[in-house]
């Protein structure tokens, strides 16, 4: 196969393991947000937990390992069950489990740009370990960028719902079948397109959150 010849193994578990702490720490934030409001559903079935194990989803992981090896396309872990008549605030508390999941992205971006700083201070820093914490940090500001894109059933589209008043929820929850059609469209087939104009801004101004 043509990408063998230029495969980079040092690069591809670079990214599978950035991406699997990435993803695994973001669905823990959904179902620690949801327990905070009321909601243990999550508790209950073990995803409260930073264990990657508990976040697999076989499909996401396949995609995961096509992204490490092409660099292009989404992953995703497991979602997490939430039982929105359990929390509190209806919709506008599941806007919060659902923004929960792209701030620990930032969160977890701003902790590896710091500690880049902290170690790249140091003599005889570990270039392979910065090089980890630089792409750690990009990829979480990524994660956190894409999911904010409203669009069903990424957690931009349940922020949007909680946001928005009576009138547009009941019109967005009808098109919301359509969501998933259309994020593979957008990913597969015009991912140059919304990289370049709904991504791309969303992480500049994420990259730069992170870095102030």
């Amino acid at each position: 196969m043509p990408f063998l010849g230029n495969f980079d193994p040092r690069a591809f578990l670079m990214t599978l393991l950035a991406l699997v702490i990435a993803i695994s720490i973001h669905e823990f934030a959904h179902a620690l947000a949801a327990y905070a409001l009321g909601d243990d559903m999550a508790k209950r079935e073990g995803r409260l937990t930073l264990n990657p194990v508990s976040h697999f989803d076989p499909l996401g992981f396949f995609m995961l390992l096509l992204l490490a090896l092409f660099g292009r396309g989404f992953a995703w872990g497991r979602p997490v069950p939430v039982n929105t008549y359990a929390l509190r605030g209806g919709r506008h508390g599941m806007a919060l489990v659902a923004f929960a999941g792209p701030l620990s992205n930032l969160v977890q971006a701003s902790v590896a740009v710091a500690v880049v700083h902290a170690v790249g201070a140091m003599p005889n820093a570990n270039p392979l370990l910065l090089e980890f914490i630089g792409l750690y940090a990009r990829f979480n500001v990524l994660l956190a960028a894409f999911n904010m894109l409203p669009i069903f059933p990424l957690d931009g589209f349940n922020v949007l719902m909680g946001l928005v008043s009576d009138f547009w929820v009941q019109r967005l929850a009808k098109v919301a079948q359509y969501g998933g059609p259309a994020l593979l469209i957008l990913v597969f087939i015009g991912g140059g397109v919304a990289y370049r104009y709904a991504i791309d801004p969303l992480a500049s101004l994420f990259g730069r959150i992170v870095g102030f």
